[in-house]
């Protein structure tokens, strides 16, 4: 059944659990969005019995061009999302690109996200396990699978058993990412619990010239596809107008068409684990 790990009195990842979703707008682009966005996937999952995590970022250091729109910065950032936590009552989860953020991060978020690209950091994985909250960290692009067995070991040994491993497409040529369902079984064992990114997945790297692309028509495949062949929690950005987003808004889906792209996943998840 694998590794179970808990947050809190109601979330538990992996073991024969309920897929958990994992999702928020990209880039925390103000204190309102933010907060309606929250609210809103609050109620959605609410009523479809998902458990749910917050996720927003409060720098996209990562960006194609210098001239991007990179977010508040850590300090508005954090505060934003420390107000969805207490006034929702909502557990949180932000992305950290320098190993002096996990410390403030830590302060706030309840999973420390470690981005794709940074997956083989040793200082960033070390200083995100001595926050002692679980630590999410992203397959790079670059890497197989299997590969993730040395980002795993260095959180551990760092202290932290508390890892998941996420799937968010792999290089395929230039400007492509394809998603290879195998790596789901092969990081679970790990003996972590796995999450598949389905919005990351359809991007088209550097695909605009200065701008990502995307194909977000294709998340509700991939995302299906993932959950049947098991997953431990499901890893969406979604954004009210993903057109006018600041970031990644050609991958990220609408969130008034959230509820209905979840219930089918919601209901393979449910298939499979019954069984």
């Amino acid at each position: 059944m694998g590794k179970e790990i808990r947050l809190g009195d109601h979330i538990v990842f992996g073991g024969n659990h309920p897929l958990v979703l994992i999702a928020g707008p990209c880039m925390a682009e103000s204190e309102r969005l933010v907060m309606e966005t929250a609210v809103f996937i609050k109620k959605v999952t609410e009523r479809l019995k998902i458990p749910f995590i917050f996720k927003a970022s409060f720098d996209k250091a990562n960006r194609s061009s210098i001239y991007s729109e990179r977010g508040p910065g850590i300090e508005k950032g954090l505060e934003i999302l420390r107000k969805v936590k207490s006034d929702l009552q909502i557990p949180i989860t932000t992305d950290i690109h320098e190993p002096y953020q996990a410390e403030l991060a830590g302060e706030v978020a309840d999973i420390i996200q470690i981005p794709a690209f940074l997956c083989r950091q040793t200082d960033l994985l070390i200083n995100a396990a001595k926050t002692n909250k679980i630590i999410n960290i992203k397959k790079g692009q670059f890497l197989a699978p299997w590969d993730m067995k040395n980002a795993v070991i260095k959180v551990k040994e760092a202290g932290n058993e508390k890892v998941l491993l996420t799937e968010r497409g792999t290089a395929f040529g230039y400007n492509n990412l394809v998603v290879d369902m195998r790596s789901l079984p092969t990081m679970r064992e790990l003996d972590v619990p796995v999450v598949f990114d389905a919005t990351h997945s359809v991007q088209i790297p550097g695909g605009l010239g200065t701008r990502t692309g995307g194909k977000r028509e294709f998340v509700p495949y991939l995302a299906r596809a993932a959950t049947a062949v098991g997953i431990d929690a499901l890893f969406l950005e979604v954004h009210p107008d993903p057109d006018q987003a600041l970031s990644d808004g050609p991958n990220m889906i609408k969130l008034n068409e959230l509820e209905e792209f979840l219930k089918p996943i919601a209901e393979i998840d449910r298939l499979l684990k019954e069984r």
